[in-house]
């Protein structure tokens, strides 16, 4: 059920491209809320303004922000925006909105994602938590400064690619080139049906040199072995793998994590590639002669080993323990625009969550087609995935 509420905008606290944040006053008299408006929704409104807010999620505390959300303005209806599409995101629930999508027969790129079979062997970084995006596109930028990187924004969390206010922010800075919204989600650049059709487009619309696919904010969790909105990791490697590109997984790294089940190597990495992922990846791993290389990072290799390799393994899937150079690293994601936190933990409190997804976008950025090898790269015990699984 929807908690619903009436409260009328006594101020625009923030805002950022598509999304106002409002500070609400309740008509109950029960005090004022913070509310989130998507202009794609509801459009944007203003103070004096009333609105109806579902609070389900603030009034439980649960971890979405803080924010209720604003469902409609009672006194106004915000004008439509035309689409030449008819692909519809949201659908059967009452925000169900329409888009120009990729793949639709009425965009101007349909031909383009119709005619293409493949992406080029163009890397594809995938990652479980949202808070693993600007240590990702970091790790690129440390070797190939000027690449072109495309953001998949899949739905398996938050649903208004918008809300990313990391990617918002490393679009500003121009560290992205495009996000794409794939699935059910919405408000990108450019709109995707499904995550394939928008790697296809990530490689031959936007012209990405590599693509990162993750979840937006708000990971959802259980405390059970498979009941996490980030097995869909596993999906986003596969579509990577068929369309013949370089599937490279993010591990899920924590030196602070008070939960035992994430500290070291999260059990969702555990989950995702080595019980569910059904074709070979690089999984981005310190290098043992770095001289930052301890005890900590030698239990993390010991556990991808006992946790993902060698279960995969006995399904035939042979997964690429790949050894990356982190030189230059600490420096690289202390530069980048966009404030480091996961889960409420800064850079210098788990700086292993960030250096292991950076380690994942230096791996990305050693395969685009181009680079050649050079001093400070990938060193896997092969040459590395590219298509379907080992047998």
């Amino acid at each position: 059920m929807l908690r619903w509420e009436r409260g009328t905008v006594s101020a625009v606290t923030s805002s950022w491209p598509g999304v106002d944040r409002l500070e609400i006053d309740l008509d109950d008299g029960e005090g004022t809320l913070s509310a989130i408006a998507y202009e794609e929704l509801t459009g944007r409104p203003r103070a004096g303004e009333q609105v109806l807010l579902n609070t389900n999620a603030v009034r439980r505390e649960l971890g979405t922000g803080g924010d209720a959300m604003v469902v409609a303005r009672t006194e106004v209806l915000p004008e439509a925006a035309e689409v030449r599409g008819h692909m519809v995101k949201v659908r059967y629930t009452p925000m169900q909105t329409m888009v120009d999508a990729l793949d639709d027969p009425d965009s101007e790129h349909y031909e383009t994602v119709r005619a293409a079979t493949g992406i080029d062997g163009m890397p594809v970084v995938v990652a479980d938590l949202h808070s693993s995006l600007p240590a990702i596109v970091a790790g690129i930028r440390a070797r190939r400064r000027s690449a072109r990187i495309a953001y998949v924004h899949t739905d398996a969390a938050a649903l208004p690619a918008v809300y990313s206010r990391s990617a918002a922010r490393l679009r500003e800075a121009n560290l992205l080139t495009a996000v794409i919204s794939a699935g059910q989600s919405f408000g990108g650049d450019l709109e995707a049906v499904t995550v394939h059709s928008a790697l296809l487009g990530a490689r031959h619309v936007v012209g990405a040199d590599v693509a990162i696919v993750i979840q937006g904010p708000g990971n959802l969790g259980t405390g059970t072995g498979w009941g996490f909105s980030g097995i869909q990791t596993a999906e986003s490697l596969h579509a990577t793998s068929v369309l013949g590109g370089v599937p490279i997984a993010t591990l899920r790294v924590s030196e602070a994590d008070e939960r035992e089940r994430h500290r070291g190597l999260s059990h969702h990495s555990s989950t995702a590639y080595g019980r569910a992922l059904l074709a070979p990846v690089h999984l981005p791993v310190l290098p043992r002669t770095d001289s930052r290389y301890n005890s900590f990072h030698e239990s993390v290799r010991k556990q991808v080993k006992s946790t993902i390799l060698k279960p995969a393994k006995k399904r035939g899937v042979l997964h690429h323990l790949t050894e990356v150079d982190a030189k230059g690293l600490r420096d690289a994601l202390e530069e980048m625009p966009v404030r480091m936190t996961t889960m409420g933990r800064t850079l210098a409190e788990d700086y292993a969550s960030f250096q292991y997804a950076a380690l994942a976008g230096r791996c990305a950025a050693e395969h685009v087609r181009g680079t050649g090898g050079g001093s400070g790269g990938a060193k896997g015990e092969s040459k590395g995935p590219k298509g379907g699984a080992k047998r």
